[in-house]
């Protein structure tokens, strides 16, 4: 498990293309193999499993000091590949693509495989830390509070598919979904805003190979932006904004935790006010 320390909005204005990305980046998406990282910032961990010809379990590791991942954690899955399967505490959970799975505290055996190695699921994980124990439940997309919102003539034009949230699946302080632009949509999540309560994670999908996505970043009256490709994250403090434009339309799995649980506690930015 890799660790990454958090950093300051005034650390962030001094920074060059090469240090943003090293410090808010995250690339962890690899065939065979389960990458996690641990930010300091809300102790958040995101990870990912690609399981090929076995299965992947998911353990502690030394940096968290426990017997086992989920101890004093919970945990938000999404697959955005092929079918497989989560298995936790003997209990089989049947992932077809865009499936979510919510898995509570003191799980302690998890373990992730793919139903054909050679197209493998590509589970996406976000990890807070949960102080009480709620069920493991999976969610189906047909069963998501599905909200349209944009439109054609904003270029955004989307659906948001919530599955951990206040009045769906409960968690802790986990709450997660995906947003999926439509065809000629590029713009998420403008006008922009901030939480000052939580932290976020964006991890952007089907992008295609030859397009990108500019993730914008920052505070609202400084802000930067960050290049990213398929299957790459950001992480986005409190402090910062967390908006994009794509050369084409994209998905992406969206992962908050902190003092709420209110997918509407944000902070407004105007577009007129923001630099």
């Amino acid at each position: 498990m890799d660790v990454r320390y958090a950093v300051g909005r005034n650390e962030v204005a001094t920074m060059t293309t090469e240090q943003l990305r090293d410090t808010f980046l995250v690339d962890l998406f690899e065939n065979g193999k389960l990458n996690l990282l641990y930010c300091e910032t809300e102790r958040a961990i995101t990870g990912a499993a690609v399981p090929t010809s076995e299965a992947l379990a998911l353990e502690a590791g030394k940096e968290l000091a426990a017997d086992y991942f989920c101890q004093r954690r919970e945990l938000g899955v999404l697959n955005i590949g092929a079918t497989g399967k989560v298995v936790v505490d003997g209990q089989t959970f049947e992932m077809e693509n865009l499936d979510g799975l919510y898995i509570g505290r003191d799980s302690k055996e998890i373990s992730f495989s793919s139903s054909d190695p050679a197209n493998p699921a590509r589970f996406h994980l976000v990890s807070y830390p949960a102080h009480a124990e709620y069920p493991t439940v999976q969610a189906k997309k047909a069963d998501a509070n599905a909200i349209k919102l944009g439109s054609k003539e904003d270029a955004n034009e989307r659906t948001i598919y919530q599955y951990i949230h206040e009045k769906g699946i409960k968690s802790c302080q986990l709450v997660m979904g995906f947003t999926a632009l439509e065809p000629g949509s590029v713009w998420n999540t403008m006008p922009c805003h901030t939480h000052e309560r939580r932290t976020e994670v964006y991890m952007y999908f089907n992008v295609e190979a030859d397009s990108r996505v500019f993730h914008m970043m920052g505070s609202g009256d400084e802000t930067r932006h960050i290049v990213l490709g398929n299957e790459q994250a950001v992480i986005s403090p409190m402090w910062s904004i967390h908006s994009g434009c794509g050369t084409r339309a994209y998905t992406f799995c969206w992962a908050m935790g902190g003092e709420n649980q209110r997918f509407d506690d944000m902070d407004g930015i105007d577009i007129a006010n923001i630099r």
